[in-house]
């Protein structure tokens, strides 16, 4: 909650990766609704990040999990797009509202133009799915000011990575937070 305050605002959203045997766990919305309650985190600041397998190894109990989780209102969006089984078809039938796009896809880009090509379009194609089915499209990976440019021209929403920041302790996290406000 402290570091909500001290950022811009909306700008904390705190994303946590579920393996899984987390998602089948039939209690998992009910322990993330208390951990929300206990810590005073809107549902709308939380993004769980679900790889495309975990979704698929149980998929009833997986978009049953999902769905009770949307209602809480916390956001879900897949990880690792485009490096798992990548079927179209549970974008359309499990509630998430972003795709991440693998770090594989985005380090090559603006590197070698003949690995580039390729990566450029997948990215492209990544980006143009996500925004054709109403979802928001997050790089990860970013390390370089051209790998920004180039992926804000295909139009992805978001980036991560150690072009912005690398791991950071709490009170650098919170430094950053700080400076960023100021922005």
């Amino acid at each position: 909650m402290q570091w909500r305050s001290q950022s811009s605002a909306g700008a904390c959203t705190l994303s946590v990766n579920l393996s899984s045997k987390q998602l089948s766990q039939p209690d998992l919305a009910n322990v993330i609704d208390e951990v929300l309650r206990e810590t005073e985190l809107p549902a709308e600041h939380l993004q769980l990040e679900i790889t495309e397998s975990a979704i698929l190894d149980h998929p009833e109990a997986a978009a049953n999990t999902l769905r009770r989780l949307k209602q809480l209102g916390v956001r879900l969006s897949i990880d690792d797009f485009g490096t798992g089984y990548s079927s179209l078809s549970y974008l359309q039938r499990f509630p998430i509202d972003a795709l991440k796009i693998d770090r594989s896809f985005v380090q090559h880009l603006g590197v070698d133009r003949a690995i580039d090509g390729d990566d450029a379009r997948i990215v492209r194609a990544i980006v143009m799915i996500g925004r054709n089915l109403g979802k928001q499209v997050i790089a990860e990976g970013v390390e370089t000011a051209d790998q920004l440019a180039l992926l804000r021209d295909v139009g992805c929403d978001f980036a991560q990575g150690y072009f912005f920041a690398k791991p950071l302790d709490g009170a650098a996290c919170r430094n950053l937070l700080l400076v960023a406000r100021r922005w």
